[in-house]
């Protein structure tokens, strides 16, 4: 059974990205059975046993830097001596091999860039919040190669058929472009199908962003592969990582 999806993108060898499915981890109950997160009340022995599997089966180079999500707009660079946990931020950026950068995520859209050379990377973690904060944009800027250079790939989220919000989240993209009103469908009583793909793509091609990837998945219908908040409240979290691999360059 796969335990993760990988990009399809034409990221270089040495760019190694993924988001992890829920199955075949230690966690039991509504946590079932991968989930990655401390802050969900799950079992601190299951996370850990979770996280040192994680490393097993990516055979990761180092300790991913855990971030402490708040729904913000803040994007850290990971330089080499920056600690792997506690620290606060919804994206992380890296030019260092080896260092990895990962956000979790229930029904949020997990975001992953790497430049066409596969010298710069970053994941975001982006909620609705995030995302009309200009937290992809943001991200996008740390990189030092244009932004046109930038690959880009959107993982698993709640998909617009799943995603019904209120008046006040249209109004806060809609106060930005006009234009994003097309990822909004009414639904009656001020209630609106958004969708945050849509969001994404737009705002990552008003950055200049033109090569996005994925987008096709939706976290709350499809159960079997993915932890929703929406869907259950009480679970887990999967996680998106992107690095740059050391021992990949040149190889093929």
């Amino acid at each position: 059974m796969t335990q993760y999806l990988k990009p399809d993108w034409p990221a270089p060898v040495q760019i190694k990205a993924c988001t992890t499915l829920r199955q075949q981890g230690y966690s039991q109950g509504v946590y079932q059975s991968w989930n990655l997160a401390t802050h969900v009340n799950d079992s601190l022995e299951h996370v850990e046993k979770n996280r040192q599997l994680l490393s097993d089966t990516l055979a990761l180079p180092a300790e991913p830097v855990w971030l402490e999500q708040v729904h913000s707009d803040q994007v850290v660079l990971l330089e080499e001596n920056i600690p792997a946990k506690n620290v606060q931020a919804d994206g992380s950026y890296t030019r260092v091999e080896d260092k990895i950068c990962v956000v979790m995520t229930a029904d949020c859209l997990p975001v992953l860039i790497t430049n066409r050379a596969g010298t710069e990377v970053a994941a975001v973690h982006a909620g609705w919040r995030g995302l009309a904060a200009g937290i992809v944009e943001k991200a996008v800027q740390c990189f030092q190669s244009e932004a046109k250079d930038c690959l880009v790939w959107l993982g698993p989220a709640i998909g617009p058929a799943a995603f019904e919000v209120g008046d006040d989240v249209r109004q806060a993209f809609m106060q930005q472009d006009a234009e994003t009103t097309e990822a909004f469908v009414p639904t009656g009583e001020g209630k609106y199908l958004a969708n945050i793909y849509a969001l994404a793509r737009q705002r990552l091609q008003l950055a200049g962003v033109t090569d996005i990837y994925g987008g096709d998945h939706c976290t709350y219908t499809e159960a079997e592969q993915f932890y929703s908040y929406r869907r259950d409240q009480e679970t887990g979290r999967m996680a998106s990582l992107i690095w740059i691999d050391s021992g990949s360059k040149g190889n093929d």
